[in-house]
């Protein structure tokens, strides 16, 4: 899949994302941003004059445009699988922060039809790029037989922000909504046979939660148990990012700054490498794939699939029972 130079953008969003997507495409001379459709014509507008871009007036419009090669979705979860759809129905590119649609069956159906017609369908997991993730995996092999996991994110905020990460509608279940977290463990241990979720929701008003705590269950085909523990918002009140390993030969426990192998008596510390600067090295990833055929750090068949287990575990928290996985 090799593209010409430069590879003409168009940009859904004008958030934090979207930012430092336009800096790397500005920065970049295989890409050029041509234009950017945002949520409100002010600050689309403003976006636009900072990155030389022309403001579009609704992403409909944006994905419709001619001139335009590849799609980039920096938008709210609720949103991503329709824009993703329109734009290759109007044979682009894309490139989209997962989840890649709140519903499984758009997000398979997004799938076939970027194969359909020959398009990239780069579903962003930077994740799995990061430090953390590379060293866990490194280290893997020194713990011996691996039998269990547990990954515990927990971010207190008081009070819990009026945003679109605290709605229902638009950010969805959230472990599909902060998908990254299931992706790690099929990432490191395949395919999941059972999955078993527990989900509690402070709502503050209609639409809105102010805190969230899903604790998800997982069992794989090779026998490993896992466990995910997500929580945010204002019940909350230690902050915790931690993924644990336990092997017959040893422990891993990593955090975002480092990591340690325990051993007997023996604590060696572990390096993890930086988190800054994922999103820019994720963007040029995806020029350089377009430009010169290079492989992507992820495939969307493997992102679909950790959406499929999102997707059962949602279902799992809903019946209040375990659920199997064909």
């Amino acid at each position: 899949m090799v593209s010409s130079v430069p590879i003409r953008v168009g940009l859904v969003g004008t958030g934090f994302t979207a930012k430092l997507r336009a800096e790397t495409l500005q920065r970049d001379s295989r890409s050029r941003l041509i234009t950017v459709a945002g949520h409100s014509p002010e600050k689309t507008s403003a976006f636009s004059q900072d990155f030389g871009a022309e403001p579009e007036v609704s992403w409909r419009k944006l994905v419709e445009r001619p001139d335009l090669d590849l799609i980039i979705i920096c938008t709210v979860n609720r949103d991503h699988g329709t824009i993703a759809g329109a734009a290759l129905e109007n044979d682009k590119h894309v490139v989209v922060e997962y989840p890649l649609s709140l519903d499984l069956s758009e997000a398979q159906g997004l799938l076939a039809l970027s194969l359909e017609k020959g398009k990239l369908l780069h579903i962003e997991h930077i994740e799995l790029l990061g430090g953390l993730h590379q060293a866990l995996k490194q280290a893997l092999p020194a713990i011996g037989k691996i039998f269990s996991s547990r990954y515990v994110t927990i971010h207190p905020e008081h009070p819990a922000p009026q945003r679109w990460t605290y709605q229902h509608s638009l950010f969805g279940f959230p472990l599909m909504g902060a998908l990254s977290r299931l992706h790690r463990f099929t990432d490191l241990f395949g395919k999941v046979t059972r999955v078993h979720c527990q989900a509690q929701f402070w709502d503050a008003q209609p639409d809105f939660f102010r805190a969230c705590l899903c604790n998800a269950q997982l069992e794989f085909a090779n026998g490993h148990l896992a466990e995910s523990v997500y929580g945010k918002g204002e019940t909350f009140w230690h902050s915790e990012n931690t993924f644990t390993v336990y092997g017959e030969e040893g422990t891993l426990i990593f955090t975002p700054e480092k990591g340690l192998i325990i051993q007997g008596d023996t604590t060696q510390t572990l390096e993890v490498g930086a988190r800054r600067g994922l999103f820019v090295k994720d963007t040029q990833m995806v020029l350089e794939h377009l430009t010169e055929g290079t492989p992507l750090y992820v495939n969307p068949v493997d992102s679909v699939y950790a959406l499929e287990v999102a997707d059962a575990l949602a279902r799992s928290a809903q019946l209040r029972q375990p659920l199997s996985l064909s």
